[in-house]
């Protein structure tokens, strides 16, 4: 009746399973032959799932099948920890019990991980992932068998987050890897994990990373709540989940944190924080995340405070620059020049002789073709993007001066602007946008228009949370101890307590006793 249910399985040599009944559900039970029919209709059109049956020589009744999918498992588990045992057993006499499936779990079968299923959702994930499935006739449950294998991007520095002094490793594609990674950092038992599967169709596994007794409750308690109220068929990459438990979701704001480092992730777990993992991203998810953070690097705290604070103090200046210069100098060369000195003023007005546009479509202009060469060189292949680096910023620059198209000064405008944006990566997103939006108001209103859109922004940033955390925590802060470690980096003798709201379970990060 079912004879062309099933497409023929190439890795199968077992004909006479090819016109098994299917159950009308989808459950085990205790024929071999319908269990198999079972999967291969779970599977079918899937040639990449293995069927292999075998016997055990002395003892007739014990009829066997793995399950497994090509590529997922490491065939050499499955050939001499499962197969070569079941064959060469003597079960007939080194079993004593009734219940032949328990006693091969617990004498046969060489494995740190086997465990025995029922539930069939739970076994197809188990098999998905890169399990072996061991069937046994006559019984309606079945063991799975731990042997994954899978090939993993080797451990490298991020390219996103280079350091001249610091570990030079990096988290990976693989959840396992990464996890390990972390507890190498932090070797305590308070160091909690919490798996969860998400993505109705990709079942991706997550982890909520956290140290018992320094997480904040309530962040924990928010973040679950965040991830229970996710229904979505896919999840690819933690931007899947960054996006969907974000505060101000149409901010352009980042509310939640991510690294490729696993010494970033330590160091803000260590201060009360809680990490995201997702199977198959290399950038982990922290939270709560603080605007101060955005301006800071995990380097800061391999060198000297006065060196690691100079920094700071550079990367504040160039943020505030990229965005407020274009603006400023657009409002000084239109609307206010009788605040430039009269030399400047002629200077400029000299460099504005035959230009056809006006300097607020010249800024606008430029500044999007300089992001445009700043995203083709980040595709780029290395050497390439070097390459349109140098054409980009030497040929058309001068080119377009050359051609009366833009005014010199406003080529000096953008360079500056666009060095300045780039000291600042992680936030250069942002960065465009407010510049942008600036540059906008600008254009109509000058210095007034300027200072009114400056309000807006700040306002807007001081009325962001982060699960519950305001965003620009510690930003204001100048006497208690959350300020020796925002605009400046405090010696570490020094910085003896961790933040005050995000680490309020245990505020003592160094004891001062002698």
């Amino acid at each position: 009746m079912f004879k062309n249910l099933f497409k023929k399985n190439k890795h199968d040599n077992n004909n006479e399973n090819d016109n098994i009944a299917i159950p009308k559900k989808q459950k085990l039970v205790k024929s071999l032959n319908d269990n198999i029919a079972l999967f291969k209709y779970i599977f079918k059109d899937d040639e990449t799932i293995i069927i292999r049956d075998f016997q055990n020589k002395q003892l007739k009744e014990a009829n066997c099948c793995i399950i497994y999918i090509d590529g997922m498992v490491n065939t050499e588990i499955v050939n001499e920890n499962i197969i070569q045992p079941v064959l060469r057993t003597d079960l007939s006499v080194d079993i004593e019990s009734d219940n032949l499936l328990e006693e091969l779990k617990r004498k046969v079968i060489v494995s740190n991980d086997v465990t025995i299923e029922s539930d069939i959702d739970k076994i197809t994930s188990s098999i998905i992932y890169g399990d072996t499935l061991f069937l046994l006739d006559g019984y309606d449950k079945a063991l799975i068998i731990s042997s994954k294998l899978w090939l993993t991007r080797a451990i490298t520095e991020p390219e996103s987050s280079k350091v001249i002094r610091g570990p030079r490793e990096g988290f990976n594609e693989s959840l396992i890897i990464n996890l390990t990674m972390l507890r190498r950092k932090i070797k305590t038992a308070d160091l909690k994990f919490k798996f969860r599967v998400m993505g109705e169709r990709t079942l991706t596994k997550v982890c909520i990373c956290y140290i018992d007794d320094l997480v904040m409750d309530g962040v924990l308690e928010e973040l679950e709540q965040r991830l229970d109220s996710i229904k979505i068929d896919a999840i690819l990459d933690s931007g899947y989940i960054q996006e969907l438990i974000k505060d101000a979701p149409y901010s352009p704001i980042e509310t939640v944190g991510a690294s490729e480092r696993p010494d970033v992730v330590a160091a803000k777990l260590l201060e009360g924080r809680v990490a995201l993992f997702v199977d198959g991203s290399p950038f982990v998810l922290t939270v709560p995340l603080l605007g101060i953070e955005n301006l800071q690097s995990n380097e800061d705290y391999y060198t000297n405070y006065i060196y690691s604070s100079f920094n700071r103090i550079i990367r504040t200046i160039t943020a505030v620059s990229s965005v407020a210069i274009p603006s400023l100098f657009l409002s000084l060369v239109t609307f206010h020049q009788e605040m430039l000195p009269t030399p400047l003023l002629v200077s400029v007005s000299a460099s504005r002789q035959g230009v056809p546009f006006p300097t607020s479509l010249s800024l606008f202009v430029m500044l999007f073709v300089f992001d445009i060469l700043r995203e083709a060189a980040t595709r780029m292949p290395g050497p390439i993007g070097m390459a349109i680096n140098i054409v980009g910023t030497l040929v058309l620059g001068q080119a377009a001066v050359e051609a009366r198209l833009v005014s010199a000064p406003v080529i000096i405008i953008t360079a500056i602007t666009g060095i300045t944006s780039l000291m600042n990566v992680g936030f250069i997103g942002p960065i465009i946008v407010v510049r942008s939006f600036l540059l906008l108001v600008t254009s109509f209103y000058g210095f007034y228009g300027f200072f009114f859109g400056f309000i807006i922004v700040v306002l807007h940033l001081m009325s962001i949370k982060s699960f519950g955390v305001p965003y620009m925590m510690s930003v204001t802060t100048v006497r208690d101890h959350n300020g020796q470690d925002a605009w400046i980096r405090a010696p570490w003798w020094v910085m003896t307590l961790r933040p005050k709201m995000i680490g309020s379970k245990n505020l003592t990060r160094q004891s001062t006793e002698k």
